[in-house]
């Protein structure tokens, strides 16, 4: 998932020339029947695995092969999916759910009960949300070959929004005997129920991938509206091609050889334009900026320093290094997707000032002592390492000794691990971005966690900010829920588990001839048509 600043190509000349790069990436897919999509990822498909890994171009992968049980809407709502009913116990221990007729396999199996606890377990074991769900998890019972039941050790209302949670990771229903693999190892048979089946001797990894439609596929009634709904596969074969030259991409997109371009280069946007048939449509919930800090070394080990640092930060300085167009972006000082129902910014204002004296001066009495700063910063990242630019220029200005360490990404993910002293291979700081579909509430929030080594990188550890969480998931009440979201945003300003940097859109171009695309944070395939 990454934005490009690159420079504007200009005039005919310019485009001419991506088209001619296009043109050899291409070879093997022309000559398609109408009813092929080829689509351009923003990254070639890496691996299989959509529990193991967060990536959004897996996760994207996991929607057109596998179904979930439950699923997210339009409206942040939680419906059923697979499942055609469910009951809860009165004492709200035990939950029961049927599984809907005609769900099969690709294999041609029938999907079971046994194969959804199975997934169920395995992607519990990775994911934070899931992780959350399993400790309230007494255990489960296969009661028949199409109905399942979750024992609780505590009522867990949040139960059908763990099973629909809308972005990474999401708890894809796989056969047993692939769920079976451990959490820890990724899984190599991608054999799903959902629309689309996945063509696994036609795929080299970091190269294009190929899907055809499952005519088996039974999908629900209902229209769709995100993840949920009726998932119908109009298009019989789609191609995700591995065109990661954004010259190459923008040629291709122009001379019509592809049709859908996820993640265009905000700088090239004028070119696409330009073709009056093709469409640029920014991506529902954006993408959010952030500063992590690491929490177990110094200086950041310090709450005080922390905040002095987000106080003189300038969400206006990020956005513009990241996409450099006021248009695609916007201020967000919050720690939940803007728009959001449990987005507050509760504490935002007076926490991010954007006041390099006010810095200045909480870094002084926070009792800063010239230690040094790691600052990680992954060239090959483009949003990562913009934002590091910025924020070495401010860290200097505080007062600060900074040391940008930059280096490449398999680099970077190696050492970001390091829980050490920067004299050991540690780091203090870096900068990543994450999709608004995963920051929508404190529940899903991976990075509001502040459960110490058990947290993600950087290792927060705040019994007060863990505290509200849990009451929060402990509730179903909405305005109770929303309460409990603004003090855990006040908290966050206080503790600093990371800083915000703001929201940038990600805008995605298509060609018209795509009819009826299910507008998402997440790209799904399904109720769509390519007209001739």
């Amino acid at each position: 998932m990454t934005l490009h600043r690159r420079t504007l190509l200009s005039g005919a000349a310019g485009l001419a020339g991506a088209a001619s790069l296009a043109r050899p990436h291409l070879a093997r897919a022309q000559g398609g029947k109408s009813a092929t999509l080829r689509f351009i990822p923003s990254t070639p498909l890496p691996s299989l695995d959509p529990v193991i890994a967060t990536s959004y171009v897996i996760r994207n992968h996991g929607y057109l092969i596998y179904d979930t049980l439950f699923a997210t809407d339009e409206t942040f709502a939680i419906r059923p999916q697979m499942v055609s009913e469910w009951q809860t116990a009165p004492d709200g221990l035990k939950w029961t759910f049927h599984l809907r007729d005609g769900l099969a396999f690709h294999d041609g199996q029938p999907v079971r009960a046994q194969d959804c606890i199975a997934s169920i377990q395995r992607w519990s074991k990775r994911d934070a949300f899931g992780q959350t769900f399993a400790a309230f998890v007494e255990g489960y019972d296969a009661d028949d070959a199409r109905t399942f039941s979750v024992r609780l050790k505590k009522p867990f209302p949040m139960l059908p929004a763990a099973l629909g949670k809308l972005s990474s990771n999401v708890p894809f229903i796989m056969p047993e005997r692939v769920a079976q693999t451990d959490a820890s190892k990724p899984i190599a048979d991608a054999t799903g129920s959902g629309p689309w089946r996945f063509e696994a001797k036609e795929w080299i990894p970091g190269q294009n991938a190929i899907y055809t439609r499952n005519a088996a596929y039974r999908p629900r009634e209902e229209a769709p509206s995100w993840a949920a709904g009726g998932k119908v596969a109009k298009i019989d074969r789609i191609e995700w091609l591995a065109l990661t030259e954004p010259a190459a991409a923008v040629g291709a997109m122009v001379q019509g050889e592809v049709d859908w371009y996820e993640q265009p280069p905000i700088d090239l946007l004028p070119v696409l334009k330009q073709n009056p048939r093709i469409r640029i449509q920014n991506v529902p919930l954006g993408l959010i900026l952030l500063m992590r800090f690491n929490h177990g070394q110094p200086p950041f080990d310090n709450p005080g320093i922390r905040r002095a640092v987000m106080m003189a930060m300038r969400q206006d300085d990020y956005m513009q290094a990241v996409v450099g167009s006021a248009e695609y972006y916007k201020e967000a000082k919050t720690f939940f997707t803007p728009g959001s129902p449990m987005s507050t910014g509760a504490g935002g204002t007076e926490a991010m000032q954007g006041s390099l004296e006010k810095g200045r001066a909480m870094l002084k009495e926070a009792g800063y002592k010239g230690e040094k700063v790691v600052l990680l910063a992954p060239a090959d990242q483009p949003i990562a390492y913009n934002q590091s630019l910025v924020t070495q220029e401010l860290l200097k200005n505080l007062g600060m000794t900074v040391d940008l360490i930059s280096t490449d990404w398999a680099t970077f993910i190696g050492r970001r691990a390091n829980r050490g002293p920067v004299e050991q291979g540690g780091w203090s700081v870096f900068h990543t971005l994450w999709s608004g579909a995963d920051v929508l509430n404190p529940a899903l929030h991976p990075l509001i966690r502040a459960n110490g080594e058990a947290a993600w990188f950087g290792w927060p550890k705040d019994e007060a900010l863990e505290g509200l969480r849990d009451q929060w998931i402990a509730t179903d009440n909405e305005a109770r829920q929303k309460e409990l979201a603004a003090q855990i945003e006040r908290r966050a300003f206080e503790v600093v588990p990371y800083a915000p940097g703001g929201l940038v859109q990600q805008p995605m171009a298509y060609r018209d001839s795509l009819k009826g695309m299910v507008l998402s944070p997440v790209q799904f395939f399904w109720n769509m048509e390519k007209a001739a």
